[in-house]
């Protein structure tokens, strides 16, 4: 069944990038239709906006969307165009929202649970293909994690096999699939187990046998997410080396840069979740070698990295699977310290209305002293907090927000005390190769980390808080207030320790 928005009609699609719509890319597209798997989650919802804006020769984008929560592939359609990621094209050119064609499906399914009739149309119509569907939860069972990810890869190459004019299938992996290397060359390594036998044994073997088996099979892994995107990638290599196929490995995925807008999220996974509490003033202590790099890409330049590889997939055929490592590490460095102050500047020139307390914290490396930091900054606060929520009869949710938000800083630790090398001649020679760069720019050498940031801080406001900027001079006051009783709690705390040392 597909389903698309014809109601949004209205608007001369022909507005938006019209004067670049002759540049090798776009001409590429011209007339293709696309398939695009993940479209819901965060890296394909940036796709779709960007496919749709600057991509006008194209015919359709099919999305393939599953039912969940209740929610039939309709309703999920209707609120995935309702996201704020397609508000410039809801207000420059809306009748191209005619062109998404919602597919319902599962790509854990043969045939990616397609109906017969989209069955055809996907493999008499489809051109291009982008397999972005993932569980990027880093604490998923084995099970689940190897279903959708390495399973997932395994029925979007099957269906791929069928397609009657498959010019690009492109496989969005993870910068981290190799996260027990400290070098990653843009290569296929061999995954720690077979895919194939893990797929068996996650289909046959109990949930209890399962983690037993995880554990062994992790090894250097931090978690089955990068575990199970390894075995996807070698299930791309063995299976579609016959077929123009390309593997993309984002890093970390933060904020838009530029496009649609600067600073656009709409999540708080990973290190968005952290900047989030650390403005709220929620998280005082984080586990981190603030000395080593870390490695950001904003979504737009992975989203422009990933149309442009399928031209180049298409363009320049290799004789095997041609990996891009989409990084930004070893061109443009940033430190976890660098950023920290940048994030923490940022979060006090344009704070929340839903500051908590002034924002301060510290990366630390020792655990002990991290636990111990937890205990008093994390708990003891959110605790209090709960205790006078529940006498005004109030739902207590502070608690439950600082457990929700150390499993997450937990998940990301070993991000935090690592650094990796990643190699980018195959992403270099896409920039030489192409001629588009002001319409798909890629380019991370030009980010300026402080704008970024800023934009960063004020996209979480918008967009997650959803805390309008007419409120930053009214949290101007309410931050200076917090500033006060901030330092007047620290003097406190240091009178009261001298006058206990002195008593002693």
């Amino acid at each position: 069944m597909g389903t698309n928005n014809n109601n949004e009609a209205g608007g001369n699609g022909e507005s938006m990038d019209a004067s670049v719509s002759d540049t090798p890319i776009q001409n590429f597209f011209n007339g293709s239709c696309v398939l695009v798997t993940g479209a819901t989650g965060f890296v394909g919802k940036a796709l779709v906006e960007k496919l749709l804006r600057s991509c006008l020769g194209l015919r359709t984008i099919y999305v393939l969307i599953r039912p969940k929560r209740g929610l039939n592939v309709q309703t999920r359609h209707t609120e995935l165009l309702k996201n704020p990621v397609f508000d410039r094209i809801r207000t420059e050119s809306p009748a191209l929202f005619s062109k998404i064609v919602s597919l319902q499906g599962d790509v854990s399914e043969t045939d990616l649970g397609l109906n017969e009739e989209d069955r055809r149309r996907v493999v008499t119509e489809v051109n291009i293909v982008f397999h972005a569907a993932a569980t990027v939860r880093f604490n998923e069972s084995l099970k689940s994690a190897v279903i959708l990810n390495t399973l997932g890869t395994q029925r979007a190459i099957q269906l791929c096999r069928n397609i009657h004019n498959l010019q690009a299938f492109v496989h969005v992996s993870t910068a981290y699939s190799n996260a027990d290397k400290s070098e990653v060359m843009e290569i296929v390594y061999p995954p720690p187990a077979d895919p194939e036998c893990v797929i068996q044994c996650c289909r046959t073997l109990s949930d209890d046998a399962l983690n037993i088996m995880a554990q062994q099979l992790q090894g250097k892994h931090p978690n089955t997410y990068t575990l199970s995107k390894a075995m996807a990638e070698w299930v791309v290599a063995e299976q579609a080396h016959d077929i123009p196929a390309a593997i993309v490995r984002p890093s970390i995925v933060t904020a838009s840069w530029r496009e649609p807008v600067p600073g656009w999220v709409d999540n708080t996974c990973g290190i968005t979740g952290i900047m989030m509490e650390v403005s709220r003033g929620t998280i005082r202590s984080i586990i981190c070698d603030q000395g080593l790099n870390m490695d950001l890409i904003p979504v737009d330049l992975v989203v422009n990295t990933l149309i442009g590889v399928a031209w180049h997939t298409a363009t320049y055929r290799s004789n095997a699977v041609r990996v891009y490592n989409c990084t930004s590490g070893s061109v443009n460095p940033i430190s976890w310290r660098e950023f920290g102050v940048l994030t923490h500047r940022h979060a006090c020139d344009t704070p929340t209305q839903y500051v908590m307390w002034y924002p301060g914290f510290t990366f630390r490396t020792n655990y002990f002293i991290h636990k111990i930091c937890e205990l008093f900054f994390h708990f003891l606060p959110a605790f209090l907090t709960d205790l006078l929520l529940r006498l005004q009869g109030a739902k207590p949710i502070m608690f439950k927000i600082a457990k929700r938000f150390q499993l997450a800083a937990k998940t990301g630790e070993f991000f935090a005390l690592h650094e990796w090398k990643f190699h980018r001649e195959n992403v270099c020679m896409l920039m030489r190769d192409a001629q588009d760069k002001a319409t798909f720019d890629f380019d991370v050498s030009q980010i300026n980390w402080d704008q970024y940031v800023k934009h960063y801080m004020l996209g979480i406001r918008r967009h997650v808080l959803k805390d309008s900027n007419d409120t930053i001079p009214s949290a101007r006051k309410k931050l200076q207030k917090l500033y006060w009783i901030h330092r007047f709690t620290q003097f406190l705390t240091i009178f009261i320790f001298l006058k206990i040392v002195r008593l002693s």
